[in-house]
């Protein structure tokens, strides 16, 4: 594996360390494979030698688990980039682990399809990554949780065996579905190589509504109208607090593009008919904008300017990085207790901490 072996102190150095730099290991080697087969025999040398191993992807993980705990060997699945195939009927994609988000995405999107995941880290998140963490980002209400979407993987067990499961149907019911262990289980009993997952028609239109509520309660009972009101076509439901707002306008010059609000949401919705779309959104602008719900709000149907609103939502966590060492907990409550974790622990901290602040999805 000539340049594919890093030993370097200096090269390892992002790779030792996470996202939000507070979690940082000390391995002194590094291995790129290319082939499903490079980390068979990689597994198989490290298991007998009773080496340990840390599978890495885009090393974008919030919560520490995409680096050394130790001095462990990090195998990356950097170079694992390239797309196997892709059916033009049915829209399953198969693909190695390292291949990145947004470049599947952007792969798909002239072939008139979209990938069913989308997160902030996009751009350098790994595929395999996704599926070892069970990633469910801004859309999981639209097109469901990876569990759903994944139709098979290909897995290198810790003694170097490989387990193909890359089916590439939707429905199979013979014998255990043994793909289902992987997902989300964070490299433990083996490294994903491989992933064959079903990609949904890229929608013809999306609007964005960037909306200001005067408490969670309202985030909440805005969310039930929300689903009643626009149902089909609803694609996000997020939410973020003033805290985060305050951030990403000091250290990120954003612009609040409404009045201030203890609260604000960001609603998609997507579809295939722009004027049946515009229609239902704008009833349910009207109808939460007249009660005492929503205090301000804007649309957003352009490309740009829809880029702009989930910015303020996407960049939050790089916002706070400015203010020092991020403790970040993405954890998954009832979606009415959501909020009380914040401010409980903005009592509990009170002066201990710069920032106490929560955002969210709340569609999961």
């Amino acid at each position: 594996m000539p340049g594919r072996v890093i030993t370097d102190a200096e090269e390892l150095k992002s790779f030792n360390v996470d996202w939000l730099k507070s979690v940082r290991g000390c391995s002194t080697l590094l291995l790129k494979p290319r082939t499903t087969m490079e980390v068979s025999q990689i597994l198989k040398y490290c298991n007998e030698k009773n080496l340990a191993v840390n599978p890495q992807g885009g090393n974008t993980g919030l919560v520490g688990g995409s680096v050394p705990v130790f001095d462990e060997i990090i195998l990356s699945t950097g170079l694992m980039n390239q797309i196997i195939s892709f059916d033009h009927i049915s829209g399953i994609l198969v693909c190695q682990a390292g291949c990145i988000l947004e470049n599947l995405n952007q792969y798909l999107e002239p072939k008139g399809f979209v990938m069913p995941l989308d997160l902030g880290a996009k751009g350098s998140c790994h595929i395999g990554g996704n599926v070892a963490t069970n990633a469910g980002g801004l859309r999981l209400l639209r097109y469901g949780s990876l569990r759903g979407t994944v139709l098979g993987l290909e897995v290198v067990l810790a003694d170097g065996s490989i387990l193909n499961c890359l089916a590439s149907l939707r429905k199979d019911n013979t014998g255990y579905d043994l793909k289902q262990l992987f997902i989300g289980s964070e490299g433990t009993l083996g490294m994903v190589t491989a992933v064959s997952i079903l990609c949904p028609r890229k929608p013809n239109a999306v609007n964005l509504a960037f909306l200001a509520c005067p408490s969670f309660s309202q985030v909440l009972k805005t969310f039930i109208i929300c689903k009643d009101m626009l149902g089909e076509i609803l694609s996000a439901y997020e939410f973020m607090d003033n805290g985060c707002m305050k951030l990403v306008e000091r250290h990120l010059k954003l612009t609040n593009p409404v009045a201030e609000s203890p609260f604000y949401v960001l609603i998609e919705t997507s579809g295939s008919n722009s004027t049946h779309d515009e229609e239902k959104l704008t009833h349910f602008l009207e109808h939460v904008m007249g009660s005492d719900l929503v205090v301000n709000g804007i649309l957003a149907s352009e490309g740009k300017k829809i880029k702009a609103l989930w910015a303020l939502r996407e960049r939050i966590t790089e916002a706070l990085t400015r203010d020092g060492v991020v403790y970040k907990y993405d954890i998954s409550l009832p979606v009415e207790k959501l909020y009380d974790l914040v401010t409980d622990m903005k009592v509990r901290l009170d002066t201990a901490a710069m920032n106490v602040v929560g955002y969210g999805h709340l569609g999961d």
